[in-house]
């Protein structure tokens, strides 16, 4: 095992490692910036960072980690998480927000310094939004870190 290393990488990039590694998502459709995680050369995990997806958190000044995909390399998940809250910091953002689904227990992000917010959101997309994705229909939990002082 080589030391892991964060990389920047284009959204294409993440895209495609998304579509190709992500257990029940497909990519999102824009970002405000990605980071990959390399194991030598060997590309092993990215983390996609845009707007809240709920309007009511999207205040300009909270990103959120829209999708994070690793290949299962031990320590990626964390190692992006740590990278994501360090970019966002940097470009000003004072809080950072991602939501699980309640089956998966978020050691990753408990040991990234993130606070369970609790229960958010639906099992799926309701009216326009609705795409008829094959995502699971399970409750989600939303996760934050305060990235002030941080």
């Amino acid at each position: 095992m080589h030391d892991l290393e964060i990389r920047p990488i284009t959204f294409r990039q993440a895209s495609d490692f998304i579509n190709q590694y992500h257990r029940h998502h497909k990519a999102t459709v824009g970002h405000k910036f990605s980071v990959g995680l390399y194991d030598g050369e060997k590309f092993v995990g990215c983390a996609v960072c845009g707007r809240p997806v709920s309007r009511y958190l999207d205040d300009g000044l909270t990103c959120e980690i829209n999708r994070l995909c690793t290949d299962g390399t031990i320590n990626a998940c964390s190692m992006l998480y740590g990278a994501c809250c360090r970019i966002a910091k940097d470009m000003g953002y004072r809080k950072i927000i991602t939501y699980i689904l309640q089956s998966e227990n978020g050691a990753s992000l408990k040991a990234s310094n993130f606070v369970c917010d609790g229960e958010a959101g639906g099992t799926h997309w309701t009216g326009k939004r609705n795409k008829n994705q094959n995502i699971p229909h399970e409750m989600k939990t939303r996760w934050h870190r305060d990235l002030i002082g941080a």
